[in-house]
């Protein structure tokens, strides 16, 4: 089902470096109308500061898929992979059982990204990450289907 957000609906947060639009209602005061569509409970419009970015920090069943408007987002976590995502590509993390990872931005611009988090069809799973490239002339003044339950995933990411 689709439902207008307008910007004026949705609830923000300004942490100087974090300057966040969540499109789903993430604390107590927040605006009740914008609750989670199924499995889709948050996603998030970020913006952040060159030089910053999440330290080490956990997720246990959750699928969390971020597209990258502008800049590029430096990923590594507690199963060993590290991986840089870049300006119009999709990186993938299944939290599954749990997952410590980071998240880093060095470059000069801001980090512009789209973050969604889903609810995963069955709890538990390996934990994974994954990072998809969309190369521009693929995509450019047409429409590209980026997310859907196989497609954005290598054949062992089930």
């Amino acid at each position: 089902m689709l439902q207008l957000r307008s910007r004026e609906t949705l609830d923000h947060g300004d942490l100087g470096w974090l300057k966040a639009r969540h499109h789903f209602v993430v604390s107590a005061d927040g605006n009740k109308a914008n609750g989670a569509l199924g499995a889709l409970v948050v996603w998030n419009d970020d913006e952040i500061a060159p030089g910053t970015g999440f330290g080490r920090h956990s997720h246990a069943d959750m699928e969390i898929v971020t597209y990258v408007r502008q800049g590029a987002v430096t990923h590594e976590d507690s199963t060993g992979k590290v991986g840089r995502t870049v300006a119009g590509d999709v990186q993938v993390m299944s939290a599954g059982t749990g997952i410590s990872h980071s998240e880093h931005y060095r470059d000069e611009r801001p980090l512009k990204l789209f973050q969604l988090w889903l609810l995963p069809r069955q709890r538990g799973g390996t934990p994974r990450w994954y990072s998809r490239k969309f190369p521009k002339a693929d995509r450019a003044g047409r429409r590209r289907r980026m997310l859907n339950s196989s497609s954005l995933m290598p054949p062992d990411f089930t």
